[in-house]
């Protein structure tokens, strides 16, 4: 499995079309500590999710810190990520794996029991358990929220590090961890903030005190 530190994702808010605070927001996110960025982007067509991409990549190579695409296995390929995270309905593990190779980070989706359980035997580096808490970022085939019991569930279950997405906020945190996360993937609590590089060192405090940072 490939080395990385989970512990705070920054997922990139698609809602922000314009690109100065886009960029502004990914920057002020790396300065406030995440550990790893995933670019989003439903909406964009594929040269201006590539020229995106591409523009991202740099900035996380500049903080040193992984950079992964949401869903477009071309987009990382085209610009050399580090990886991807795949949902259900997207390219199997498998195959993916087959056509990233061994040393790129793949994530992959789950919402349920059957899905870790399945995880369990595949080539990737993570599962994102998803929705923990009920969340207004994605609202489109999204499950019945987990919560701290189907978090506990899961991570009695798999043999994956868990990264938890949805609904995540300063005053949740300490209390995923405590249950069995490796990480947390944050959009709306970064993305939306006024201060969003002191939202970020807030995230960043509270993992440090409970000990989840490499």
């Amino acid at each position: 499995m490939n080395k990385a530190d989970y512990s705070l994702m920054y997922v990139t808010d698609e809602r922000i079309t314009e690109d100065a605070l886009f960029f502004d927001t990914l920057q002020s996110s790396l300065k406030g500590g995440v550990t790893i960025v995933q670019l989003r982007e439903k909406l964009l067509d594929t040269r201006d999710f590539y020229n995106r991409a591409l523009k991202t990549k740099e900035i996380c190579d500049y903080y040193n810190v992984p950079l992964i695409i949401n869903d477009r296995i071309d987009i990382a390929l085209s610009i050399n990520a580090h990886g991807v995270h795949i949902g259900q309905q997207d390219l199997p593990p498998a195959i993916t794996r087959k056509i990233l190779g061994s040393d790129k980070i793949i994530g992959w989706s789950v919402s349920n029991e059957e899905q870790a359980l399945k995880a369990n035997s595949l080539e990737i580096d993570y599962i994102g358990l998803s929705p923990v808490f009920s969340t207004a970022t994605k609202t489109e085939n999204l499950e019945k929220p987990l919560g701290i019991s189907g978090l506990s569930r899961i991570k009695s279950i798999s043999n994956k590090p868990i990264i938890c997405i949805g609904g995540i906020d300063h005053s949740n945190t300490e209390v995923l961890i405590e249950n069995g996360a490796e990480g947390i993937a944050v959009v709306s609590a970064i993305s939306t903030s006024e201060q969003p590089q002191k939202a970020t060192e807030k995230f960043k405090k509270i993992l440090c005190r409970i000990g989840t940072n490499k």
